[in-house]
């Protein structure tokens, strides 16, 4: 009996311990925790399916690429980012539907001249699954809200500011020149030692000697930027000199396509910039149209039928010279702000209309008065009497400095809020 039970506890032992290190190596292909960021986490595999994906884009060149380990920490960071706003939108309700999401990827597939299917034919030939790609883009439309949300209520632009900025880009035609950028940047933060701070500029100065002797500027961005927006060659888009930065305008202005300028200091580091292309300001003109009509409201009298049946004949009357457009307009239209007047509704631009009614007018040869037709105001004849261009150069002139000054304090405020919410956030990285 003793000899039994010892032998049934070696038999158990070796089970167990089998037992033991199947579960260690099953461990060992378990996806881990990286990153933790308050009450979430970063998994290594999403780090690892980034870095992947930027491999596999066309832009990235094995050659003259950055380390994995700095591609990692970039790539870290911009998931911590990434997962500090998908916190927030938990919190705000913010959520994306798939209709939205659908009609996302409609206009993505129409910018890249390919239906949807092509696209995701594309998108697997990349790599990448479709059910992957649709939850990065879904990913990219919540982030995106979250940080509308919290950051124009931060930006304030008055009607006096604008005023001023129309003054000066009509005394100084470059301001309406638009730069787009590219932009390394060596990290120095206002907390650096001295030693450390010499140290950087010396970097900014060694990759300032590497562009001059004619490199690529892109490909080095995506190996030396500490920018975030390193992983895009440093490309900060279109910007005039009143919606870039202070410090860049200083620097950028006047400067030709692919002349470089750095390094410049500020409280982030030292900037090496790239004016990679230019444009300028077009004249700018619209159309528009003045138009006359009468409308007939169906109702629970008059059915849909009958209100198209009366357009119809007062339509054969104004054709025959039996009745006026504006007799008929003044008797029976039901739009009482144009009604008095004949049905005129004086000059404006297409787009101000109900859709129905816009494509009528944008389309009806001038002169002629068309079939009754239907919009969400009820059915109507149209006659377009007359069509002018006009020059809205001024009145786009506001719109574009308003946006400048929008946007440029947008960029602000935003990197302001990005920094506010990662230093009052809880993140460790999880060590192997």
């Amino acid at each position: 009996m003793k000899h039994i039970s010892t032998l049934f506890f070696v038999v158990t032992l070796l089970v167990a311990s089998g037992f033991t290190a199947s579960i260690a190596n099953a461990q060992q292909t378990l996806d881990r925790v990286a990153v933790i960021v308050d009450e979430g986490v970063i998994l290594q595999s999403q780090i690892d399916q980034m870095i992947q994906q930027i491999k596999n884009g066309n832009d990235f060149n094995s050659s003259n690429a950055p380390s994995d380990s700095v591609l990692e920490t970039q790539v870290t960071e911009r998931l911590i980012l990434q997962e500090l706003q998908l916190q927030l939108a938990d919190r705000m309700g913010v959520e994306v539907g798939e209709s939205q999401l659908e009609q996302a990827l409609q206009e993505m597939a129409s910018e890249r001249n390919m239906t949807v299917e092509q696209m995701r034919q594309d998108v697997r030939d990349s790599g990448i699954s479709w059910a992957t790609f649709r939850e990065q883009i879904k990913t990219q439309i919540i982030t995106s809200q979250v940080e509308r949300a919290a950051v124009q209520r931060r930006v304030s632009v008055t009607p006096q500011e604008i005023n001023n900025l129309v003054a000066l880009i009509d005394e100084n035609d470059e301001t309406q020149t638009e730069y787009r950028l590219r932009q390394i940047l060596v990290a120095s933060s206002s907390d650096d030692t001295q030693d450390d701070r010499e140290k950087a500029k010396q970097r900014a100065n060694t990759i300032l000697e590497i562009l001059e002797e004619g490199n690529d500027f892109a490909k080095l961005a995506i190996r030396s930027s500490s920018g975030s927006n390193a992983l895009d060659g440093g490309d900060l888009g279109w910007m005039t000199e009143n919606t870039m930065p202070t410090l860049f305008a200083d620097v950028v202005k006047g400067k030709e396509v692919g002349e470089i300028v750095g390094p410049i200091r500020s409280g982030v580091g030292f900037h090496i910039l790239q004016v990679a292309d230019k444009r300028g300001e077009e004249k700018v003109e619209v159309e528009e149209v003045k138009a006359r009509h009468i409308l007939i409201k169906p109702s629970v009298i008059l059915s849909d039928k009958r209100a198209q049946e009366m357009l119809n004949k007062f339509r054969e009357q104004v054709l025959s010279g039996e009745k006026t457009f504006a007799e008929l307009a003044q008797e029976h239209s039901a739009d009482p702000g144009s009604a008095s007047r004949g049905g005129e509704l004086g000059w404006s631009r297409p787009g101000s209309y109900a859709e129905q009614f816009k494509q009528k007018v944008q389309t009806l040869e001038q002169g002629v008065i068309s079939e009754p037709f239907k919009s969400q105001f009820g059915w109507h004849v149209v006659e377009v009497t007359d069509r002018r261009t006009m020059d809205a150069t001024e009145e786009n002139k506001k719109e574009k400095a308003y946006q400048m000054l929008f946007s440029r304090k947008y960029r602000e405020e935003l990197n302001t809020w990005q920094q506010e919410i990662r230093d009052r956030a809880f993140i460790r990285k999880v060590e192997n």
